[in-house]
């Protein structure tokens, strides 16, 4: 059998400044500040991966992840990249959660292993192309005039759902969506995310006097320590209820299976630590007919292309929201998937993840070699 043996890897701070703020109910994001993981075998093959590390949601930090990162080069060198599932639990070994870092090594050695099977990431994952991924947009939460004037843009840009953040005050935000609906009309979709950002009651109240504006569902509408409470929220709600924050790994997806908490579920492979935990819980997904959404934190259009791939393994993924790469700065990706009209994305259709950054981009990055 073919052994690739890992010979060196690099980790890489990426950071670009966003074109303007993206703001949630957790704080504004001004730039991208992610990590890049290289991993370069003795038979040529080289894996790409990227994770966008959120402070407030899974506890990491670009700095963290190059810290980390090098506890799990220096584990991974010299061993073959296509044992996968050992590596996974190796890292799992190592230290506990840094699930962000952890899914750039992984989307990495997934690279290398569908390459050496002559295989598009996608048809390695058992995924095929039968289907079109449509990424929704996000208006940033603000003042609703401001709103739904982003709003209207999206629409005019042709994008088919249009994705809002709240949680930030029920009340307003209630006049935030009246506003944007008022200015979009009733034939485009609206989805909202508050972040976490109401509490029990609140989330209940706001849930219900949302119900006449044509809701398809609402991400992680209290706090993701409280999903105890979200199998309330659920039956009250007259929105189907996406769980987000609170479904992090395959063990949070059976927890909220078994408490009947939510109708869909977000996959961030940030959250989950990468493809491999992703997979299953795509399996325990669609074993309970949970209805799944792709989602993303600040990724380039590197790791983008990976969720993008991953999307195409389950005719359960039905939402996708992939935005954020397009509110970058500057696209330091070659190859990589395509955005065209309509949110339409493309993934590209050769060996392995089919994004990579060039050496002149890598050259003025951050560094460590191991």
């Amino acid at each position: 059998m073919a052994k690739l043996t890992i010979q060196q890897i690099e980790l890489y701070k990426l950071f670009i400044p966003l074109k303007e703020p993206f703001v949630i109910s957790l704080g504004p994001i001004y730039n991208a500040e992610n990590v890049l993981v290289v991993i370069r075998t003795k038979e040529g093959i080289t894996g790409f991966g990227e994770c966008s590390p959120f402070m407030s949601i899974n506890g990491e930090s670009a700095d963290t992840g190059m810290v980390v990162g090098q506890y799990f080069a220096q584990w991974l060198k010299g061993k073959d990249a296509l044992e996968i599932n050992d590596h996974i639990k190796a890292m799992d070994k190592i230290i506990y959660g840094n699930s962000s870092i952890k899914s750039a090594f992984d989307m990495a050695l997934y690279d290398i292993a569908s390459q050496q099977a002559g295989l598009p990431l996608y048809a390695y994952l058992g995924g095929n192309t039968g289907k079109t991924i449509i990424t929704d947009y996000t208006v940033s939460i603000g003042e609703p005039a401001r709103m739904a004037a982003d709003a209207v843009k999206i629409k005019e840009e042709g994008y088919p759902a249009i994705k809002i953040k709240l949680g930030s005050n029920g009340k307003t935000d209630v006049l935030r969506i009246k506003a944007i609906r008022e200015a979009v009309g009733n034939d485009i979709p609206l989805r909202i995310d508050a972040n976490q950002g109401w509490e029990v009651e609140e989330a209940i109240e706001t849930l219900k006097a949302l119900a006449p504006y044509g809701i398809q569902h609402c991400e992680e509408p209290i706090a993701r320590w409280a999903f105890m409470q979200l199998p309330r929220v659920r039956r009250e709600s007259p929105i189907p209820i996406m769980s987000d924050e609170s479904c992090g790994d395959e063990h949070d997806v059976e927890r909220l299976i078994q408490l009947k908490a939510c109708d869909y579920m977000n996959i961030k492979l940030g959250k989950s630590g990468g493809i491999y935990k992703g997979l299953q819980m795509v399996k325990l997904a669609e074993e309970a007919n949970i209805h799944l959404q792709v989602g993303a934190f600040m990724e380039s259009r590197l790791a983008m292309t990976a969720f993008a791939h991953f999307s195409l393994c389950s005719p359960s993924i039905e939402h996708f929201d992939f935005d954020t790469a397009l509110m970058f700065s500057e696209d330091p990706v070659s190859g990589g998937i395509q955005y065209e009209k309509n949110g339409v994305v493309k993934v590209p259709e050769v060996p392995g993840l089919g994004a990579t950054v060039s050496d002149a981009w890598l050259g003025k990055m951050e560094r460590k070699i191991v």
